[in-house]
């Protein structure tokens, strides 16, 4: 029997296999793929502070971004720009693989091409899909937004699933910069990506009519499509992230940040949370859901405010129409209100910037859906 199994070789699963074997308990990690990274499901794109929690070297990294352009339908794009790097674009199959590597070196064992198929909360055993029974006292489910260990545990689903699809295509990216293209996707938004001078990934999510809309984008670069990747993002947390000898992380729980998608660093965050619950757990011997609550207020006290704020947000954005979006860049785009943007934005931690924006006369002047009631909503 090991100490923890963790399910699912991505960054949420290897960040604890590697604290779980660096506090001395045996660890494996179960992966349904052949190789770890493949076949890569994200944009690529890391906050700082994501960068920072994976832990791993520059080799990763295609290039930095420093700001954004947010275009309407009509005028001049919302642009800001910190003039220092903000957020990493990176090859995710690389950086997973280096994130493996350094768990794999703190002694944990990693079985590939291995699927779950179903999980006994009562025996603490996983079944595989080859007919193997694997036993553990703790699990960790890193497993995605399909997560076999939550529905085998009767957790329903997070509350929107979009899905998303991403092109790296020939173009020129003369600048460090993302851009943002909201009308283009009207229940989240389309982006550009640089990757370098000559290249980018352009991409975007949505719940409904996703191929369309991505054929339509894709239709203003009229350059050879390199590669496609397709994706799941889970919005809004999961009912329940813990129970009887198991806790759900990262995007296995409903993790990923509703404003923009991306879930590598809440979901680290939650794997620090779930090892330190589980560490305690083990040294008691007593895996039981009282002993692994902790897990929860945790990560509800780290980034569940930014998250149930940015599920908010969310709600709101998916009724504005192509109007309200171009009105809200316009009214947003003057020097003050940049400066703000600049000064404030953090991808992780998007309320200390609608604070400060609450503040502003530009965004209490937009009447209609974006007027006082649509602030109450986000900050309830």
């Amino acid at each position: 029997m090991y100490d923890v199994v963790i399910i699912g070789g991505g960054p949420t699963g290897s960040s604890a296999a590697r604290l779980c074997a660096d506090a001395g308990f045996s660890t494996l990690v179960v992966e349904e793929h052949a190789m770890i990274g493949y076949p890569v499901q994200c944009a690529g794109l890391l906050s700082n502070s994501a960068f920072a929690e994976c832990e791993v070297s520059n080799r990763s990294v295609f290039q930095t971004v420093s700001g954004a352009k947010i275009f309407g339908s009509t005028g001049e794009p919302l642009s800001f720009d910190a003039g220092t790097t903000k957020a990493y674009v990176v090859d995710r199959g690389t950086l997973d693989h280096e994130m493996a590597e350094r768990a794999a070196e703190a002694g944990a064992e990693f079985r590939m091409k291995t699927c779950v198929t179903k999980v006994n909360e009562e025996k603490h055993c996983i079944h595989t899909a080859g007919g193997e029974d694997i036993p553990y006292r703790i699990l960790i489910a890193a497993d995605g937004p399909r997560s076999v260990c939550a529905r085998s545990f009767g957790v329903p689903p997070s509350p929107f699933i979009y899905s998303g699809i991403q092109a790296e295509v020939l173009c020129k990216t003369d600048t460090p910069q993302v851009e943002l293209h909201p009308n283009a996707a009207p229940e989240f938004f389309a982006w550009v990506i640089p990757l370098s001078p000559d290249r980018a990934r352009i991409g975007l999510c949505g719940t409904k009519n996703v191929p369309e809309l991505f054929a339509a984008f894709k239709k203003r670069f009229t350059v050879m499509n390199v590669h496609s990747v397709t994706g799941t993002i889970p919005i809004g947390v999961r009912k329940k992230t813990y129970g009887n000898g198991w806790m759900l992380c990262g995007d296995a729980a409903g993790f990923p940040k509703p404003t923009s998608g991306g879930g590598v660093y809440t979901g680290i965050r939650s794997a620090r949370h779930a090892v330190s619950a589980a560490v305690s757990a083990l040294e008691k011997e007593d895996t039981s859901a009282k002993v692994l609550a902790p897990y929860e207020s945790a990560w509800k006290n780290d980034f569940g405010r930014e998250i149930e704020m940015g599920l908010n947000f969310l709600k709101v954005r998916r009724t504005f129409t192509t109007d309200e979006v171009d009105s809200a860049i316009s009214a947003l785009n003057n020097p003050e209100v940049l400066k703000i943007i600049t000064e404030s934005g953090d991808i992780d931690r998007p309320s200390v910037l609608f604070k400060q924006l609450i503040k502003r006369p530009e965004l209490l002047a937009l009447g209609g859906k974006m007027g006082m009631k649509t602030l109450f909503r986000l900050f309830r």
